[in-house]
């Protein structure tokens, strides 16, 4: 009869853990959002320039439809690995990639440069972030102490 009252108990205390958890965001859980949420749009937006490249462009050939979604592709595939410790290094490597794609056509070189100042951007929260960390100014590290 006592395996009932220790499953309260356990329960209990993963509810007074999880409070605390919960309490305490993690500061870079919000920035790979941020960061997977990026990657999304920025594949949505060179799907969409598909269509151009093909009446603008004279054409979407096999090498650039395919350059094109594998490269939206990528960006789908790495949002969901921005936990992984090469994350960043991937973002910005499909960067280089994207504004390789003016060869293409110049339309992606536009969109490769636009997204590189929005990953500059986030290059720059980044910092900001892991600044105010290391100096202990977070609001959860505030409410730690």
């Amino acid at each position: 009869m006592s395996e009932p009252s220790e499953r309260r108990e356990d329960a209990a205390a993963a509810e007074q853990s999880g409070a605390s958890a919960a309490s305490a965001p993690d500061p870079w859980k919000g920035l790979r959002g941020v960061m997977a949420g990026t990657l999304i749009l920025e594949a949505i937006v060179v799907l969409l320039a598909l269509p151009v490249v093909a009446d603008v462009g004279g054409g979407v050939s096999w090498l650039s439809g395919s350059y094109l979604v594998i490269l939206a592709l990528l960006m789908i595939l790495g949002a969901g690995m921005q936990r992984r410790p090469w994350a960043l290094p991937f973002n910005l490597g499909l960067q280089v990639l994207v504004i390789l794609g003016a060869f293409i056509h110049l339309s992606i070189g536009i969109i490769g440069l636009l997204f590189a100042a929005v990953w500059a951007f986030i290059l720059i929260l980044r910092a900001e972030v892991k600044r105010r960390m290391d100096q202990g100014l977070l609001p959860s590290q505030r409410m730690n102490r």
